[in-house]
């Protein structure tokens, strides 16, 4: 979070505090102009090829991660349409509308963040796996995304208040709950009124060995539960689009929370 020109980044359960990239450029360059020596240039270069050695371990072990899992990925995806049409229908589905600010849960690759975060007034992407973030760091530095966190958390305790989004993300995530109402109340919890909740999952579908193989905990989902989650959480619900293309049919949800009214605001 920025403010002061000053901004907040999160490791974990570390907070770091640093002077905004405006402010922290401007203050570097007048303190190397007035104070360098030859041996600061020195040591300026070391620090410049340690971090670039650093970023290639990082690029390194994604790839090592990624290759690991790329043929359980590669058969999940041979099974529903192809995440060009998902990516391009979730677009579609945003439209025109404002994103403000934008909290991907289950960001995986942060793919999501990718595509979205250059809209957005800030965004982070949110993840337990340690394993993962690295991976979406590497493919967020990559492509050039600089507006976007990364933060280590449970999609059933955000860390982050209440009230703090206006658009959520829940992309191809909530088939790994075994409560989804759970995850999508927390949801709503950090949503601002006017919000919105965009979420794409599969619809309901037999494939048992999803369940084993890719530690899936719901089969997809009716839209008649995920109404019911929806209502839960006191957000509406709009009518899902479908997208079918293989053998697992995608849906995609918006869900909004609802702006306070004039009385209300009294």
């Amino acid at each position: 979070e920025q403010g002061a020109h000053v901004v907040d980044r999160f490791k974990g359960a570390w907070v770091f505090v640093e002077p905004a990239r405006d402010t922290a450029d401007y203050l570097l360059a007048g303190f190397i102009a007035g104070t360098a020596t030859a041996d600061d240039e020195a040591v300026f270069a070391a620090d410049a090829s340690r971090l670039a050695a650093v970023q290639r371990e990082r690029a390194a072990a994604a790839a090592i991660y990624f290759a690991e899992r790329a043929e359980q990925w590669d058969t999940l995806r041979q099974l529903h349409v192809s995440e060009t049409d998902v990516e391009a229908a979730m677009e579609g589905l945003v439209g025109s509308r404002p994103i403000g600010r934008l909290v991907d849960i289950g960001t995986g690759t942060g793919r999501m963040l990718e595509i979205f975060a250059p809209r957005a007034s800030d965004a982070v992407g949110i993840d337990r796996s340690p394993e993962m973030l690295r991976l979406a760091r590497v493919k967020l530095d990559e492509a050039g995304v600089t507006g976007a966190s990364l933060r280590q958390g449970d999609m059933f305790a955000l860390p982050l208040p209440d009230e703090h989004a206006d658009t959520v993300i829940l992309h191809l995530v909530l088939h790994f709950a075994a409560t989804p109402g759970q995850v999508i109340s927390e949801a709503a919890r950090i949503l601002r009124p006017g919000g919105q909740l965009l979420i794409a999952d599969f619809a309901p579908h037999e494939r048992e060995e999803l369940r084993r193989q890719l530690k899936h905990q719901r089969l997809g989902f009716a839209d008649e539960a995920m109404q019911r989650w929806f209502s839960a959480a006191n957000l509406e619900g709009e009518t899902p689009l479908c997208l079918d293309g293989g053998e697992l049919s995608v849906n995609l949800w918006r869900a909004t929370h609802p702006p306070i009214s004039r009385s209300e605001a009294a």
